[in-house]
């Protein structure tokens, strides 16, 4: 693997010591639809990206850096996905830490199991998601000939991108990126970009959205926003004091104020709502139907009255688990404490646990805890709450378990609302 000047690329990675061998788990009768995010390398990355909400693992799960997950549990992960699924189509989801660290030949190896075990008439897709500072020619032609969709994860331009993504070296990472994304471009591997709105590309959307499209060539743009309460490092999301969730619209439900319950590089829930608003008129104005944007798209499809596109606007979740280097799997990627452990998969089949009465609860909750402000508000079946992981303020009346993006949300549909329902009765 080639070094790139990324100071961590040296660090070891060497196979998890496999979970006890023990009869396999048996496939439940029930199947359905369900998503993975595999996290084959756990938190293992070769940048520190100062917003990273993963690579703390490390501690909270005792895990070692530099270990991956061994043979014996990829082929059973892949094995019990698959079974468990009853669509046409499965779908695995491969991220990290850096996914890339592991080396071409354990992404190899992933394509040849998937060929074992899939069964006539299913088709097998992969997507990868990466920093791309670790990509070469060697990468990109595996990627092109075995028809994996990259997200490329960039923060916009230059000085927007490096304020934040930077090597563990504390150096910039914008040229690297840049780079990789010449060479997919190059290969005609099929990318889509991932952007962190932060405290302070939020400021800024226009110049964002504008770089990803024109520089970068982006037509397909995942926002996502960055929330993280001071002591996400150690308290699990639902785990909160409610006497510690301030007032929506308090100085500590913004970031940057020395009572602020969010990190300093939080986005600002008003910021969320200028950004969306924002960037929404340019692609309204100029890029309908060849740029998708995955918060625009679902807002017109859920406009319609059809189910949410993304599980964050959804009524429910509960579908989109997470499973680590070592087998455990949790009820979401962004709720990978010990209290939302579902089991190991060399214990309880992966089918078994996604469709669990635990994970059913977990799914359900996001729509029975919502607050009485939520419930009457109009906006409700476009946003149904947002994240719970997001929920730690409390609404105006004291309730707890409003989501802290509340006021950025309800900004952006107030904005967007007549726009969305035109498009929404065009598209019908």
């Amino acid at each position: 693997m080639r070094e790139n000047g990324e100071a961590a690329v040296e660090v070891p990675v060497t196979f998890f010591a496999e979970h006890p061998a023990g009869p396999e788990p048996v496939a439940p009768a029930q199947k359905g639809r369900f998503h993975a995010m595999a996290k084959p390398i756990g938190s293992t990355c070769n940048i520190d990206c100062t917003y990273c909400y993963y690579l703390h693992k490390e501690h909270l799960l005792e895990q070692h850096r530099g270990r991956r997950m061994g043979p014996t549990t990829l082929e059973r992960y892949i094995r019990q996905y698959i079974e468990a699924q009853n669509g046409d189509e499965v779908i695995f989801s491969w991220q990290g830490g850096e996914p890339t660290m592991l080396g071409l030949d354990f992404f190899r190896d992933i394509v040849e199991i998937q060929k074992r075990y899939t069964p006539p008439g299913r088709r097998i897709s992969n997507d990868l998601q990466t920093n791309g500072t670790l990509l070469d020619d060697a990468w990109c032609t595996f990627l092109k000939e075995n028809d994996f969709l990259v997200g490329l994860s960039i923060d916009g331009p230059r000085e927007l991108h490096d304020a934040m993504r930077v090597d563990r070296k504390g150096r910039p990472t914008f040229d690297n990126v840049m780079r990789g994304a010449g060479l997919l471009r190059q290969h005609g591997v099929q990318f889509n970009t991932l952007t962190v709105v932060n405290r302070i590309n939020a400021k800024r959307p226009v110049d964002v959205y504008r770089f990803l499209r024109n520089e970068l060539g982006s037509t397909y743009m995942q926002f996502i926003p960055c929330v993280e309460p001071k002591d996400f490092r150690s308290v699990a999301p639902q785990h909160w004091p409610e006497n510690g969730q301030p007032l929506l619209g308090s100085s500590a439900a913004k970031p940057g104020n020395d009572d602020s319950v969010v990190t300093d590089w939080s986005v600002d829930p008003d910021d969320w709502g200028y950004f969306l608003s924002r960037t929404f008129d340019e692609w309204y104005k100029k890029d309908v139907g060849r740029v998708l944007v995955n918060l625009f798209e679902t807002a017109v499809v859920q406009t319609m009255g059809m189910p949410a596109q993304t599980c964050i606007t959804a009524e429910f979740c509960g579908k989109a688990l997470a499973i680590e280097h070592d087998g455990e799997v949790y009820s979401c990627d962004h709720y990978v404490y010990p209290d939302y452990a579902l089991g190991n998969i060399g214990d309880t089949h992966l089918g078994e646990m996604a469709f669990s009465a635990r994970q059913q609860k977990f799914g359900y909750a996001k729509r029975d805890a919502l607050p009485a402000y939520c419930r009457q508000c109009k906006h409700l079946k476009l946003c149904w709450g947002e994240c719970p992981k997001n929920r730690f303020i409390r609404s105006p009346e004291g309730e707890p378990g409003l989501n802290y993006l509340c006021s950025g949300i309800r900004r952006f549909h107030d904005h967007a609302g007549p726009t969305l329902r035109q498009l929404a009765a065009r598209s019908a």
